[in-house]
């Protein structure tokens, strides 16, 4: 019979590490009154000027639609999202940042950005760009190849 060992299986590994960047992360976001999908929201609206819809948001960060929904509902009472109607289908909600949602993705992101330089530290400019290429092919053999939209 084979065995695993999980602390050598790539897809446990993969999952500890996210989940060990996401927790220590957590710690910004919450000074804001926010959580991680929250902020993947609030990241995925301030790559933008123009509203997107809330089925992008999930399209682009892999969550479940009714976390990303609920996640919404608390940006909006925050007032660091706003709701809009599309006008090419009044089904579809578009959202947007406010000007308050703006200030905090300015105010976390250098934050956010230096903790992952920090978390990256440890390779050589010719491991970092190695890397990105690794999670590039990954992503890419999961059908999550990174959008250039910018």
């Amino acid at each position: 019979m084979d065995r695993l060992n999980l602390l050598s299986f790539s897809p446990f590994r993969l999952n500890r590490l996210a989940t060990e960047f996401s927790n220590a992360l957590a710690a910004d976001y919450a000074r804001f009154g926010i959580d991680i999908p929250e902020w993947r929201v609030l990241a995925t609206l301030g790559q933008h000027d123009e509203p997107r819809s809330a089925a992008y948001v999930v399209r682009c960060t892999r969550t479940h639609k009714s976390r990303i929904s609920r996640a919404v509902s608390h940006l909006i009472e925050l007032a660091l999202v706003e709701r809009q109607e599309s006008g090419d289908d009044r089904r579809e909600i578009m959202l947007q940042l406010t000007d308050e949602g703006r200030a905090t993705y300015a105010e976390l992101v250098p934050i956010l950005l230096a903790r992952e330089a920090k978390l990256l530290s440890g390779f050589s400019e010719a491991q970092r760009r190695d890397f990105e290429r690794l999670l590039e092919v990954l992503e890419g053999s999961l059908g999550l190849v990174r959008t250039r939209e910018r």
